[in-house]
């Protein structure tokens, strides 16, 4: 039985290039997003280029659906090798430190923080009884260079990273691995890339291509040789 992927928040920049990379090792692919219009169309144009891909629609701000989320992947695919995780939302902002408030924390915390814990307790039995398993956590550089004005999901990034790093250490005991690919621009192909880039010229950075950002996980999830990757590099 081939190798399965499944992509959460997958979309038309850096979900797309992930399924296309991944599938040309022999993987199929099942898509998680919470617009099913775009998810449908996502899955009907990967089809169309010969990668077995199936769509389930789901709101990852809802960590206590994920049990059942996981649960229909894995019934139709039969199992659930790799996730990459990297939804993002046109409700997540940047915002002033000064400005933050702890609503705005409580509203994230589920799809930035709580969501991606309980995936990886979804599949942990699986990857044990296996011995093998990837979890890919896709995270902006604010997570890992806090900049002024620049806060608000940046927190909760640096959580789930401060988490991963933990995790990357322990799975190694069962042979599975755990990595974060830390971006620090905005996403061509991404519409909330491009135009948060178009909003924020000074502040954005160059856009960067999808494309290279799936090489990089393929590299860390073959080679495990790091727990985080950073994109591009910043001097």
């Amino acid at each position: 039985m081939s190798q399965v992927i499944a992509i959460f928040g997958a979309g038309p920049g850096l979900g797309a290039a992930v399924a296309r990379r991944f599938a040309r090792e022999g993987f199929r692919v099942a898509l998680v997003a919470r617009g099913k219009g775009r998810l449908d169309a996502l899955v009907e144009q990967l089809t169309a280029e010969g990668i077995e891909t199936a769509g389930f629609p789901a709101d990852l701000s809802r960590p206590t659906e994920v049990p059942d989320l996981i649960a229909a992947i894995r019934d139709r695919f039969g199992r659930i090798d790799v996730i990459e995780y990297g939804p993002i939302s046109g409700e997540q902002s940047f915002s002033p430190a000064t400005k933050l408030d702890a609503a705005t924390l409580e509203k994230d915390s589920p799809l930035l923080l709580l969501t991606p814990v309980e995936v990886v307790r979804a599949v942990l039995p699986e990857w044990t009884e296996r011995g093998d398993g990837a979890f890919l956590m896709t995270t902006g550089h604010t997570a890992v260079q806090p900049r002024p004005y620049m806060s608000g999901v940046g927190p909760l990034m640096a959580a789930a990273r401060n988490w991963l790093y933990s995790l990357n250490g322990e799975l190694v005991a069962i042979g599975a691995y755990a990595g974060t690919l830390s971006i620090a621009a905005f996403i061509a192909g991404s519409e909330m890339g491009e135009l948060a880039a178009a909003a924020m010229p000074d502040t954005a950075g160059p856009l960067v291509d999808p494309d290279d950002l799936a090489a990089h996980y393929w590299d860390m999830y073959t080679e495990r040789d790091r727990v985080e990757q950073i994109h591009p590099q910043v001097g």
